[in-house]
């Protein structure tokens, strides 16, 4: 009998080790969806994922995440371009801290630049949908952040209706316009313009404008405080670069 206990006890220990974990609960699911097209340089496109790891460990983000209810939150950072072609580079990531922020911060800087053509903003966000849908973590806001410098032009699926089907699943797209090289909309529209008729949706969307890649990473900060807090305001913001 003792051993019939002993083996019973075995098995469900087993059973249960193998059982998956529970998802912990986070205040905000954060996919943070890059431009790496074509269009994107060596340089800019450093400038850009520096501008991202600054403001990743801001200090203003750290405390807004601290803010929350979970005091966590999980972020996930995809690059896109190429029509079908969005890729995860650095994989879910939960951010409660200063140590944490600064080794999502050093994931991005040292993962490899993935190969993208141009520009497929549609594809982008059914990639980011996806990798939101599948996260290992729980939580009530679920958010993608797209930053871009120029319109959709390549998607298989067309960007409005990507986005429609998004914000139907209850996420919320948001964007970040750079304005650089005279690039609008593909009806000639500023591209900021572009991005909040076709890309933006749901609860509290909007679009924040960085005037010239030098004024980056201070649009980002400016754009993470809001979504971590879950902050009110205007629909279009603009940010200068720094004197």
């Amino acid at each position: 009998m003792a051993r019939w206990v002993a083996a019973f006890a075995a098995l469900l220990f087993s059973l249960m080790s193998h059982l998956p974990a529970r998802a912990e609960t986070v205040d905000l699911l954060l996919v943070l969806c890059m431009d790496a097209s074509g269009s994107i340089d060596a340089a800019e496109f450093e400038l850009q994922r520096r501008g991202y790891a600054e403001a990743l460990t801001d200090q203003r983000i750290l405390d807004a995440i601290r803010g929350g209810p979970q005091g966590a939150i999980a972020i996930a950072v995809v690059e896109w371009g190429s029509p079908q072609g969005a890729a995860t580079v650095v994989p879910w990531t939960l951010v409660r801290d200063r140590a944490s922020a600064d080794a999502l911060a050093a994931a991005l800087m040292t993962a490899p630049r993935s190969p993208q053509s141009y520009n497929a903003i549609g594809d982008a966000i059914d990639h980011s949908r996806r990798l939101l849908d599948a996260a290992p973590h729980q939580a009530r806001r679920r958010v993608i952040d797209l930053s871009g410098d120029g319109p959709d032009l390549r998607s298989a699926k067309p960007v409005t209706r990507a986005r429609d089907e998004a914000v139907a699943a209850g996420i919320t797209i948001n964007a970040l316009a750079i304005i650089e090289t005279g690039v609008g909309g593909r009806r000639g529209e500023p591209l900021e313009q572009h991005y909040e008729h076709e890309v933006i949706g749901g609860p509290g969307a909007f679009v924040v404008v960085a005037q010239g890649r030098p004024s980056f990473a201070r649009a980002i900060r400016t754009k993470l405080v809001r979504e971590v807090a879950g902050l009110d305001g205007p629909t279009r913001v603009a940010v200068q670069a720094a004197p």
